[in-house]
């Protein structure tokens, strides 16, 4: 279970944790179990100082604690703040990227549940598609449904999300699909071959919408599979 560890602190030195921060992430390379930290100040209140440190789990945050060189930061932290600091440890019950359940629904129900129009209310009305396998790198979204849905008939392919992550406004997810050739595609005609693929895609999102995406996806291989080429 997810560990967060909050430093709560009164400091006129902020720019000095930031440079402790810099080098406790240098002198614990290799060594260090924290997944990522936050350094933010209060907005009403320059001198309070709040960092967020998550770690993996207690136990894995408690492995950190032991270093050398995290008591040596802690002790320089602690005399750059000007009162004692104080510590909340918070056990995470829920986490979850908003922006990754779009794209998540996106590629369950409009790919994998083959209903185009639902990317109407899951991406803006200035959507933009990047794609190398469509007419054009730069589409609109009912140019994109037109001829996505030409692959869908096609190839009717089924994709597993394997990795997705997400920074700021934007999703990367790492797919793999299976499907079977049961539809002409650009003139070539249905060989019934199964085909199998793996490819990645950047989602943008804006509001809670998808407002552009980038997708890539081993598009020779696939034309191996049914025998367009044979190289």
């Amino acid at each position: 279970m997810t560990f967060i560890q909050v430093i709560d602190c009164r400091t006129h030195r902020a720019d000095e944790l930031d440079r402790l921060m810099d080098d406790w992430v240098r002198a614990t390379q290799g060594k260090r179990t924290a997944t990522h930290s936050i350094v933010a100040r209060d907005r009403s209140d320059p001198d309070h100082v709040v960092e967020i440190v998550e770690f993996p789990s207690y136990e894995e945050a408690m492995r950190n604690s032991h270093l050398p060189e995290t008591d040596r930061i802690f002790r320089r932290l602690a005399a750059a703040c000007d009162e004692g600091p104080t510590f909340t440890d918070l056990e995470v019950s829920r986490d979850e990227q908003l922006n990754t359940g779009v794209v998540r629904t996106f590629i369950e129900e409009v790919i994998n549940g083959r209903n185009l129009d639902v990317a109407d209310g899951l991406c803006t009305d200035g959507y933009r598609e990047h794609d190398p396998s469509l007419s054009s790198y730069d589409v609109r979204l009912a140019q994109a449904k037109e001829e996505n849905q030409e692959i869908l008939e096609a190839f009717q392919p089924v994709m597993t999300i394997e990795d997705l992550f997400a920074e700021g406004d934007k999703v990367c997810a790492r797919l793999s699909y299976t499907g079977r050739h049961s539809g002409p595609y650009q003139g070539l005609e249905p060989t019934g071959k199964e085909i199998t693929g793996t490819g990645h895609a950047t989602f943008r999102l804006v509001d809670g919408k998808i407002a552009e995406s980038w997708w890539n996806w081993d598009d020779l291989g696939l034309l191996r599979q049914v025998g367009a080429v044979g190289i």
